[in-house]
């Protein structure tokens, strides 16, 4: 029987693959191991093949494209509706080729491995920033022990920093002057290869008319640009800014019933690390705003100046300045609405 359909539940090592005919009758129904998967299709006429989108999912599709296939990436929330009592890979191969067939289906952009290349500068700096942030509060607190305080901000992490460079400072035993010279070598390397990869983001941005394009609105910097401009390379498969805001989870849960419209906070759906960098940046611009309610205003206001070093202190967090702003506003709901609105007013390739 010819195969016409493929449902395909990827993994680590073990794949389940089921597939059907014209006739929607089951023609294979198998496991294989990660070293057979090329080869199996490869052996197969070109068929439409679904898959989840998962850790790992867009490595195959590039795969199997290569090979002739059709490959579609499916939310793997939207797959489990056809999932039929238990879970297990059987059926999870067998709902998504249930799924992928269903003409009202939402399906994922397959990312090429530069886009993914992009998207990992952003993860690893981002992973980097937190591990500076624990080195930073474990000096803080090793050094409080023993009565040694600082104030907030980078200023205070110098003082600290050169107390501990020192070692004519009576108040550090010799074995808590030893751990807190690592902790202090590892936060120097933290920050060197921070600084390192922001450069390489800069040039991403110098490189990319979208990106800049981006940088243009307020509250947007560098960072938030690269990052958006990576995660949205083609802004055309949104209908309109606010599918793409809603895409994010930055606009209201709707919870309506009977005709009642009943709508509660930010949905959190979506790129947590977009979210959280259009956040910031609409805390910077509500902070600016001549008053607290007035976001309408914070549209039209002024484009802050952004930042271009790639070079950072050794601080707890970057904060607004990062992305651009000029600082940081208190009241989350009032900014989630102003970031909503900043990707509704203007298109990516506008």
């Amino acid at each position: 029987m010819h195969i016409t359909t493929i449902g395909l539940d990827i993994a680590k090592n073990v794949f389940q693959v089921h597939g059907i005919d014209a006739a929607e009758k089951v023609v294979v129904r198998k496991q294989l191991r990660r070293s057979q998967v090329l080869a199996f299709f490869e052996a197969l006429p070109p068929c439409l093949v679904g898959i989840e989108a998962c850790a790992t999912a867009h490595y195959w599709p590039r795969e199997l494209t290569k090979l002739g296939h059709q490959v579609r990436l499916m939310p793997a929330k939207d797959v489990k509706a056809y999932v039929k009592r238990n879970k297990n890979d059987a059926a999870d191969a067998e709902a998504i080729c249930e799924a992928v067939r269903r003409p009202t289906m939402r399906f994922v952009q397959i990312k090429s491995a530069e886009q993914q290349g992009r998207l990992m500068l952003h993860r690893t700096r981002d992973l980097l920033m937190r591990q500076r942030t624990q080195l930073i509060n474990a000096l803080r607190a090793h050094m409080a022990e023993l009565g040694i305080v600082s104030a907030q901000g980078r200023e205070g992490i110098k003082e600290l920093l050169k107390i501990i460079a020192s070692e004519q400072d009576a108040r550090l035993p010799v074995d808590a002057h030893t751990s807190l010279v690592v902790l202090a070598a590892g936060l120097q390397a933290v920050q060197t290869m921070i600084g390192s990869i922001e450069k390489r983001i800069m040039a991403q941005h110098r490189a990319s008319e979208a990106s800049q394009r981006l940088e243009s609105i307020p509250g947007i910097g560098v960072i938030g640009a690269t990052a958006i401009a990576a995660t949205v390379p083609d802004p055309k498969i949104f209908r309109s800014g606010r599918d793409l805001a809603a895409w994010i989870g930055i606009v209201p849960r709707q919870d309506s019933t009977g005709g009642k419209h009943k709508l509660g906070p930010i949905s959190k759906q979506g790129d947590r690390y977009l979210r959280r960098i259009l956040v910031v940046g609409a805390h910077g611009i509500e902070a600016g705003a001549p008053a607290a309610g007035e976001v309408s205003s914070a549209h039209t206001a002024s484009r802050p100046q952004t930042v271009q070093s790639g070079r950072s202190g050794a601080c707890q967090q970057d904060g607004a300045y990062r992305l651009g702003v000029a600082g940081q506003g208190r009241h989350l709901s009032s900014a989630c609405a102003c970031g909503s609105g900043l990707i509704r007013g203007r298109a990516i390739g506008g």
